[in-house]
């Protein structure tokens, strides 16, 4: 998929692109979206005043989401070897901010040094470096992460159950994953960073989850029932620079 493809499909966006050059191409691959109700009170106190917690028919949402990237790379350069992918595994909820809804990220673990580096320094981003595997055992995505020195960690497999169907908005499958910028607070500054893609290709998906204390470790405390869960294959994402906001 070219990038210029990528920007021409604007329709789906709930506003328009920003302005500016962007700086940034990720491709997302075999992402499990394992997401949970949890009460809008316990978020609120975890989640930076700075920012308005976003909720669906008044319950907040957290995501445990694994995945791995490839094709990283900047605007005009190649993707270098040793650099240009990665496992990741993020935790995360919704937020809004000038009427912009989007991400809130409390970790992001990384098996790539030098991305959870520059993430930190130019996104002020939480990025954990973690001991990290992914591999695909017929048809099954395996996945593991494991942070030194910390109870965070998550095992387990995944797979898609369901071809891929576009959700359509008002549903909470559209609500969760159709946000198209992330924010984060330093020293009290709000910013955001906008990104770009096309509609999400869900698929319904099922897991087999054996260690997950990667919310405790972010000091959230996850549900006792299964979550609701969504796989998707792949994804190309264009990323703009962080953007002071208030």
């Amino acid at each position: 998929m070219r990038i210029r493809d990528i920007l021409a499909c604007t329709a789906h966006r709930p506003w328009p692109l920003p302005s500016g050059l962007w700086i940034m191409t990720q491709t997302w691959r075999d992402l499990l979206f394992a997401h949970w109700p949890v009460q809008a009170a316990d978020l609120r106190a975890l989640v930076p005043r700075e920012l308005t917690l976003d909720t669906f028919e008044g319950q907040g949402w957290v995501a445990v989401a694994p995945f791995h990237m490839s094709d990283i790379r900047m605007r005009g350069t190649p993707a270098m070897p040793g650099l240009s992918s990665t496992p990741e595994l993020n935790v995360r909820t919704y937020v809004t901010v000038e009427g912009k809804p989007g991400v809130y990220f409390f970790s992001l673990d990384a098996a790539n040094r030098t991305a959870v580096w520059a993430a930190r320094k130019f996104f002020y981003l939480p990025y954990f470096s973690a001991r990290m595997q992914v591999r695909d055992e017929n048809g099954w995505i395996a996945y593991t992460s494991k942070r030194p020195d910390s109870s965070a960690e998550f095992s387990g497999r995944y797979r898609s159950v369901v071809p891929v169907s576009l959700r359509k908005p008002g549903t909470i499958e559209h609500w969760l994953t159709e946000r198209y910028c992330l924010y984060t607070v330093r020293n009290g500054t709000t910013y955001r960073a906008e990104i770009h893609h096309q509609p999400w290709p869900l698929q319904d998906a099922t897991a087999e989850i054996t260690t997950e204390t990667m919310a405790a470790a972010a000091g959230i405390n996850l549900p006792g029932f299964p979550p609701l869960m969504h796989f998707s294959r792949c994804l190309k994402v264009v990323i703009w620079p962080l953007r002071r906001v208030c």
